[in-house]
């Protein structure tokens, strides 16, 4: 989906057409990973943060045309909503003192797109769900002017065939009516990416799939959606519903969700995920490439428009062999840069150390995920061996050592990995998630939304980890 496309209008012949190359990019996928054609080089990781654009009264922005013209870096990109950005890092083999340097190498970028945001006396913001936002700011006049945000909106409306009716029931209600996919824009993510050698791409994809309940509840950091106080990562019940579309049969509530936590674990091959996208969902964007079916142009554009929080994707190595990469969509953005590398530890870490163990049932694990989503570090899940936990005490007991272990088997430097895992470690101890810093912030000083949003934007720029912030 990060690419431009020349139309935004379709005929059937357009959608037969598509279909045609993306059975056959299939069959060759399938075949290619078969024979063992995919590459094994050792895991790569790298990642992308979506962050808003902010004015003086902390209100979203329209202007990331102007901005990331000012900015002028190939690193930085246009998102759905005009007010948002995405920012991306060069990948690094997981290994050494990848963990700092890719710190550090954010740390870069961010300063020089938080001075082009100086510049036009705007911020830049790191959230999940921006408190201050306000339904009437998710309009079609605020979506980027590109058009596959464009072709996007028209063909789900399409599909769906219905104004979206959002419902999420938290700590609170909130219910509304909303007639474009805008919905998708109140959320932003920290994106982890994971280049997976071919022999271990399937144990990767289940490890990270396990993993996510623990990352998202350490991770939560989106408590707030129009003022109501909801899920601890409400982004994940927003962002399933803003694009819901269903499956083949018109059906709009269908058995697999384009946007969810799948099916199921891959059971022999990776390309088991992308044999559901072909037969379970219908083609959104049937753009036409004139590249050769080996490089996957119509695979990968399909698979773009289902959202999976643990996505498989097809990229290719410096010399054009193909490779399976993983991205990790559970977590938000913020609070800081230091908070999202050490998450970005804790994933790399479980996903690998679960990656050689024999997993808990799918069922299990999905509602883990869902309850951890829920409730963060307060959430009940059942782990290996049937046994209750309360999330905090799983993290410390469990999931933490288990990331260590997974970091020692990469050969990240044993400073990093100690670093990076206290910073966790030290955040579940205190219970102040950037989600329970909102919610302490909203309890000692009421719903003032501006002033916890700015409170937050300075304590963010201090840059030290969330749990340490002051209320």
């Amino acid at each position: 989906m990060g690419q431009e496309i020349e139309r935004v209008e379709f005929t059937s012949r357009d959608f037969a057409r598509f279909r045609h190359r993306l059975v056959e990019e299939t069959r060759r996928l399938v075949e290619l990973e078969q024979a063992g054609g995919l590459s094994n080089r050792p895991p790569t990781g790298g990642f992308e943060i979506e962050a808003w654009l902010v004015d003086e009264s902390m209100r979203p922005t329209p202007v990331n045309d102007r901005y990331l013209a000012l900015l002028n870096d190939p690193l930085a990109s246009a998102e759905l909503a005009r007010f948002n950005v995405e920012l991306n890092n060069l990948p690094r083999a997981l290994h050494g003192d990848a963990l700092r340097r890719f710190q550090h190498d954010l740390e870069v970028l961010w300063q020089r797109a938080c001075t082009a945001a100086g510049q036009m006396r705007i911020h830049l913001l790191m959230i999940g769900i921006l408190p201050t936002l306000r339904q009437s700011d998710l309009t079609l006049a605020n979506m980027s002017p590109l058009n596959r945000y464009r072709a996007l909106n028209e063909q789900i409306l399409c599909q769906r065939g219905q104004p979206l009716h959002l419902q999420i029931r938290g700590r609170e209600r909130l219910e509304c009516v909303h007639d474009d996919v805008m919905l998708e824009s109140a959320a932003t993510s920290f994106q982890i990416h994971l280049q997976a050698p071919q022999r271990r791409a399937v144990a990767l994809y289940n490890a990270s799939i396990a993993a996510s309940a623990a990352t998202v509840a350490a991770g939560a950091n989106s408590p707030y959606l129009f003022g109501k106080d909801l899920w601890a990562e409400t982004r994940i019940p927003l962002f399933e519903q803003a694009i819901e579309v269903g499956g083949f049969g018109a059906a709009v509530r269908g058995p697999l969700r384009r946007v969810g936590f799948g099916s199921g674990y891959a059971r022999r091959r990776l390309t088991e995920v992308f044999e559901e996208n072909l037969h379970h969902f219908p083609t959104l964007l049937p753009i036409r490439f004139d590249q050769a079916p080996e490089h996957f142009a119509h695979l990968r554009l399909h698979n773009g428009t289902v959202w999976r929080w643990n996505r498989p994707l097809i990229g290719s190595d410096p010399d054009g062999t193909p490779h399976f990469r993983i991205e990790h969509r559970v977590l938000p953005a913020g609070p800081t840069l230091v908070d999202m590398i050490a998450n970005a530890a804790l994933y790399y870490g479980l996903a690998e150390a679960l990656s050689h163990e024999s997993l808990p049932p799918f069922p299990q694990v999905r509602d883990n995920f869902y309850r951890a989503a829920l409730n963060g570090l307060e959430a009940r899940v059942t782990w290996f061996g049937n046994r209750r936990w309360r999330m905090a005490r799983l993290l410390l007991d469990e999931a933490i050592p288990l990331a260590r272990e997974g970091l020692q088997r990469l050969g990240m430097a044993r400073r990093d990995r100690e670093f990076y895992l206290d910073i966790v470690r030290q955040r579940v101890l205190s219970g102040q998630t950037g989600c329970e810093w909102q919610r302490r912030f909203v309890a000692a000083h009421g719903r003032d939304f501006v002033r916890m949003t700015r409170a937050y934007l300075r304590l963010q720029r201090q840059g030290k980890p969330v749990h340490t912030w002051p209320i």
